[in-house]
């Protein structure tokens, strides 16, 4: 069965319009935060749905990575920032 993380957000509302979350994540075996832009108004739990399944993506991507077969690249998520502390 695999552990969900507890995610905390804060947001802030940008003079563009946008919503900017910043979030914590709590349980995972590193500190990790980070910054996600919402172009549009979502309720809480599709923010913090998102928030899992873009950090489930790049979680997946790497375990992909193997040295001695390069990977295509992938395309880089503008929206969506993630720190380890």
């Amino acid at each position: 069965m695999e552990q969900v993380d507890k995610i905390n957000i804060s947001t802030k509302a940008l003079s563009s319009g946008n919503l900017q979350v910043k979030f914590f994540v709590e349980g995972s075996p590193k500190q990790e935060y980070g910054y996600l832009l919402v172009n549009e108004p979502k309720p809480v739990g599709e923010i913090i749905a998102e928030i899992q399944n873009r950090l489930a993506r790049r979680r997946a991507a790497e375990q992909r990575i193997d040295p001695l077969f390069p990977i295509a690249p992938q395309t880089d998520d503008l929206d969506f920032y993630l720190f380890s502390a």
